[in-house]
């Protein structure tokens, strides 16, 4: 007796319920041919296509954003400073300084602790260079200094009421020991903002993203968490009111807080993305490699 024709029917019952279990997994997982889940991926292109954009800059591109993003988070600062002169709470202030991470936000300006996990992720898929990285850095950090050490000299100039509170807590950083509690308020501090980020990235909506800078402003500023930025534009204010320090004492403090606020940004938020996008990376290598 020929058996072919019910071991076709078996086979083709096999095939469909196969088929059934692949769409059934591919509905818990998303609908895009990547192994995981359509949010992650449509973030992942968000932050490798905003990655490149931003490491292709040229060096006069990256001063101006860079000069730009002082000058904003300055302007945070100038709140921050008349909210504690008035209030007293480090908590208010840190709600204050939102104006500055919401200025970055809206006018698209550039913070070097910005920098860690769009860029990275951007490299690591192949879509730029070590070189550019290096060059987007250096840059920001620098111009933004250049640009808050411009803000922090007109703001007291204009209000030298706020110059004993910018000595005040300025004093919080130069005189801060190197020991495990300032190193890890400055891990946890590049640990933060690098969340903000990447809550940012993963928002649809600038209402969203807006939540998030008054949030990562929060945790910065209203702890007095150590960053390399913020605090140094605070440290600026009170070198410009006559504060008992100087620029030796701002460099023994920015060194370390910089290394560490790198290390929390690279290590705990941005190791973590890279792992979990691991086959979205090799497969945008793919595309590289492939000339698209």
């Amino acid at each position: 007796m020929d058996h072919a024709p019910q071991d076709r029917a078996r086979d083709d019952r096999a095939q469909e319920e196969e088929a059934a279990t692949e769409r059934s997994a591919r509905e818990e997982l998303g609908s895009s041919d990547a192994p995981v889940e359509d949010e992650v991926v449509e973030a992942f292109d968000r932050i490798v296509g905003e990655g490149a954009q931003r490491l292709h800059r040229t060096w006069r591109e990256v001063l101006t954003t860079g000069l730009a993003g002082g000058l904003e988070v300055g302007v945070g600062v100038l709140a921050l400073l008349a909210v504690y002169a008035e209030t007293g709470s480090h908590l208010l202030a840190g709600l204050a300084f939102s104006i500055g991470f919401i200025a970055l936000l809206l006018a698209r300006s550039e913070l070097f602790t910005e920098g860690f996990l769009v860029p990275v992720t951007a490299v690591v898929a192949g879509r730029a260079r070590i070189g550019q990285l290096a060059r987007l850095w250096s840059g920001t950090l620098v111009a933004n200094l250049v640009g808050g050490w411009l803000v922090m000299w007109v703001v007291v100039l204009a209000l030298p009421e706020l110059g004993e509170t910018a000595i005040e807590s300025a004093t919080e950083f130069v005189d801060a020991p190197l020991d495990l509690q300032s190193m890890a308020l400055a891990f946890l501090a590049g640990s933060s903002i690098t969340l903000m980020t990447r809550m940012q990235q993963g928002a649809e909506s600038e209402a969203g993203k807006i939540v998030a800078a008054v949030a990562g402003a929060f945790v910065l500023a209203g702890l007095v968490l150590f960053h390399s930025i913020l605090d140094s534009l605070i440290i600026f204010a009170g070198i410009h009111a006559g504060g008992p320090f100087d620029y030796g004492d701002w460099l023994g403090w920015f060194w370390y807080t910089t290394l560490l606020n790198m290390a929390g940004g690279l290590l705990v938020v941005t190791l973590l993305r890279l792992v979990r996008s691991k086959d979205l990376i090799e497969r945008e290598r793919a595309a590289v490699a492939d000339g698209h």
